[in-house]
């Protein structure tokens, strides 16, 4: 009787060690760091409701996030970033550059499938950004012009036409595919739409049809451990 059971004990144990290894590979949550570039847009409509044509700038992105496994192959990946944004905007010999600094809560569902020695990855959903600080120079022959952004939602009259103005929140949409290796190093391709206004209402300018939105894609490289 013993030598029978002895084959199913086997394929027991097998099975067991089998499952526990797989559940090794795969850790219910993982942290990890990562970084990467920016190339980033300001894009709608200016004060009298034609398109804004701006030009990308180059910006970068650092933070962490955590996967939380939620079902086979599936992960909630909440983060925290710092990122900084922008536009440049030429008019006549004037050309005038903004940069924006956010720090962002990127809140992402990922997919991740095994692929040959690591895992295929893609990833959407919303994000919340606080813009913190920025700048904006402009720039003319030899002259040039730098202030710092304010940030508020209202420009009211007595507001000064040197500073710029935008409004802190921002929020939107991420979409990112990549590749994570067997050792937790990965690499991705970032999409980012933001979805709000993030000019503020300007009582200096009646009739304004500005509409500014953040979009933007970038790369980034971290690890998971």
């Amino acid at each position: 009787m013993k030598t029978k059971l002895l084959p199913f004990l086997l394929v027991f144990i097998f099975s067991a060690s089998f499952i526990k290894a797989q559940d090794t590979e795969r850790p219910k949550i993982s942290f990890a760091v990562l970084g990467g570039v920016n190339f980033q847009n300001l894009n709608g409509k200016n004060y009298s409701g034609d398109k804004l044509e701006n030009d990308m700038i180059l910006g970068y992105h650092a933070g962490v996030n955590v996967q939380i496994a939620i079902a086979p192959d599936f992960y909630f990946q909440p983060g925290l970033l710092f990122s900084t944004k922008g536009a440049k905007n030429s008019t006549g010999l004037i050309t005038s550059t903004y940069k924006l600094s956010y720090i962002e809560l990127p809140l992402n569902l990922v997919y991740k499938a095994a692929l040959g020695n690591g895992y295929f990855m893609l990833g959407f959903g919303p994000y919340v950004g606080y813009g913190i600080m920025g700048n904006a120079k402009s720039e003319g022959g030899s002259l040039s012009y730098d202030s710092k952004i304010e940030f508020k939602n209202v420009v009211e009259l007595t507001d000064p036409l040197t500073v710029a103005y935008f409004k802190a929140l921002d929020a939107g949409g991420n979409i990112f595919a990549g590749y994570e290796m067997q050792s937790g190093l990965f690499f991705q391709l970032n999409t980012q739409l933001g979805m709000i206004k993030i000019n503020p209402e300007d009582k200096r300018i009646p009739g304004d049809k500005s509409v500014v939105k953040n979009t933007g894609f970038g790369v980034s490289l971290g690890y998971h451990f």
